[in-house]
Order: structure tokens, then C-alpha cells, then sequence
């Protein structure tokens, strides 16, 4: 290692360093932990196949009481999932605070950017090797934790009343999207370092650009997919949610498949239901659900937006530095 990567490094070498720690002792207590829970659930029998969904019709277990020994060790290890969720979702707006403002922001607030330059290293390798750095070490984190959390969770996942795949503490936590959001964080935190030129200023603006972005897309997130409409005829019994996600759009159809929502129809049940629906010429029942399958495609939208937003923000962050010190 040399030359501008090597300056890189004995720059942000402490920053490194603190994150693989943090990142050990994650592994460490999430493997304690999840070993404790796969005990539990070995020696006891249980097996959670027929718990997935909160209205889930039963839990195939080893014997009596199984559903309670299911709750409990939900009980015992959704919170802590939960923390765990609640730090990788963190990433994107740690690394943009602590890492990608000060990392040219500082340089200009104290000068240094100049005497680097006039040391035989272009601005291309200077920017190049630092932003680089950066960039691998927050998505290698950003992944480990994303990974853990998907490794934790994965047993008990989308089981009764435990955490499910689009629950923010797992959806923001996990996949694709995390570590792209982890490289947008990192480049928004940079740009706002060059535009500000001062680290502290940077720093409040790396933190709105990341907050902005991400709840942008938690609310356009269940517009990104058309829901799957569910339809049992006549007064057949609904089938279970499961591991979906609603949309609460529940109602009627004609026979024609005309939608007739809950909410202006036939809110009633049995013998009254049936003679309502008899009246309004109601055949079906519909109910709208985003199944567990679409994870992966949000996940993908979101982390297209994630990495084009950040090679936009790259690419103006350089153009600005250029322009300014050459």
C-alpha cells in the first residue's frame, strides 16, 4: 500500500478499526444468542412451519404447549432483533455523519486539501483513493450487519406476533437496500463535506439527506407493486394473511369483478353477511395483500435508487473539487 491509498488508510485507519470492533462483538453476541435460541427450540421439539403469519391456523410443535414455548421464545428474542435491526438501519446515517462529512469537508476546513495535491498525486487518485477506502469499509459493514440481523431473525421470521419482512427494524436492516443505502449515506455525507467545506454543517445536512430519502421511500414503498388481490366466492372462509403484508383493503365483488369496499358495504357477519350480500348481488370476497415473495423485489427498487443517487452525488462532489482546485 502506497502513494494516495496509503495516505488514505493512515487517515481513516481509526475509523476502520473501530468498526471491525464494533462489528466483532455484534458476531460475537448475535452467534451467542442465536445458538441459545436454536437450543430451545431443539430441545423442546418446536418446530415453527405452521406459525408463519399473525393469524396463522396452527403451530405444528412437538407436543402441548408449544404455541405458548413459540411466544416465548419470540418473547425472548424479538427485541434484541430488533436492536440489532435498529443499528444496521443506523449505518447509512452513522457512516454520513462520522466518515463521509469530515472526509473532504475536514481537509478543506483546515487546508491540507492543497499540500496533498502538491505532493505528485492528481486530484482524480487523491479523490479516487479516499472515497474508495470509504466505500468498501461502510458496505462491508453495512453487509456483516445486514447479514447477522437476516441470520438471527431467520428462524423465527414472520411467525405470530414476532417481527415480519416488511416491519422497518428487518425490511431497513437487511438485503440489498441497506448496503446500497450505506453507499448513499457515505455519498451524501461527502458531498455535503465539499459543499459546506466546514465538517459540522456537513454533518446536519448528511443526516436530513439520509432521513429525507429513506422515509421517501418507506411511503412510496407500497406503490412501487401492485397488491395481489385474494378472492373467496360466496362465504367460503378467508384465506389466511399469513406471511403478507395487507393493504386493509378488504370488501366485495360482483359478477362482473366490480371492487365494493368493506367500508360502504355489508359490514355485518353470518346469517346477516349472507342475506347482504344476497341483496347487493355480492358473489366474493376480495382482500389485497403484498405476499412475502415482493420483499426481494422492493428490495431491488430500493437499492437501484440507493446506488443511482450516490454515483449522481459522486460524480457532482468530484465535478465541484475540480473546479475548485484546479
Amino acid at each position: 500500500m502506497k502513494g494516495t491509498l496509503w495516505l488514505a488508510w493512515r487517515q481513516q485507519r481509526a475509523t476502520v478499526l473501530v468498526a471491525a470492533a464494533v462489528l466483532a462483538v455484534c458476531a460475537v453476541w448475535v452467534a451467542f444468542r442465536r445458538a441459545d435460541m436454536m437450543a430451545f427450540l431443539h430441545d423442546h421439539s418446536l418446530s415453527l412451519a405452521g406459525c408463519k403469519g399473525w393469524d396463522a391456523e396452527e403451530c405444528t410443535t412437538g407436543g402441548a404447549g408449544g404455541p405458548e414455548l413459540v411466544r416465548r421464545v419470540l418473547a425472548d428474542n424479538t427485541g434484541a432483533i430488533r436492536a440489532l435491526g435498529a443499528l444496521s438501519a443506523a449505518v447509512p446515517v452513522l457512516v454520513g455523519l462520522f466518515w463521509g462529512a469530515p472526509l473532504i469537508g475536514r481537509e478543506l476546513e483546515t487546508g491540507t486539501t492543497k499540500l496533498a495535491l502538491t505532493q505528485g498525486a492528481g486530484l482524480r487518485a487523491w479523490f479516487a483513493s479516499r472515497f474508495a477506502l470509504a466505500a468498501v469499509c461502510a458496505v462491508t459493514c453495512s453487509a456483516v450487519l445486514a447479514a447477522l440481523v437476516a441470520w438471527w431473525w431467520g428462524p423465527v421470521s414472520n411467525s405470530l406476533d414476532g417481527l415480519y419482512w416488511y416491519d422497518g427494524f428487518i425490511f431497513n436492516a437487511t438485503g440489498p437496500a441497506a448496503v446500497g443505502c450505506a453507499l448513499f449515506g457515505l455519498a451524501a455525507g461527502t458531498a455535503a463535506g465539499v459543499l459546506h467545506r466546514r465538517t459540522l454543517p456537513a454533518m446536519g445536512s448528511a443526516l436530513a439527506a439520509v432521513v429525507l430519502v429513506r422515509l421517501s421511500l418507506q411511503v412510496l414503498r407500497p406503490e412501487w407493486i401492485a397488491p395481489e388481490r385474494r378472492v373467496t366466492p360466496g362465504m367460503t372462509p378467508k384465506k389466511y394473511v399469513g406471511s403478507a403484508w395487507s393493504t386493509g383493503e378488504f370488501g366485495y365483488l360482483d359478477k362482473a369483478g366490480r371492487e365494493y369496499p368493506i367500508s360502504h358495504y355489508c359490514q355485518t357477519s353470518g346469517a346477516e353477511l349472507r342475506r347482504c350480500m344476497a341483496e347487493e348481488g355480492f358473489v366474493a370476497r376480495y382482500h389485497k395483500v403484498r405476499p412475502a415473495g415482493d420483499f426481494w423485489i422492493l428490495q431491488w427498487i430500493e437499492t437501484a435508487v440507493f446506488i443511482g443517487l450516490a454515483a449522481a452525488l459522486i460524480a457532482a462532489t468530484y465535478g465541484v473539487l475540480r473546479r475548485r482546485l484546479v
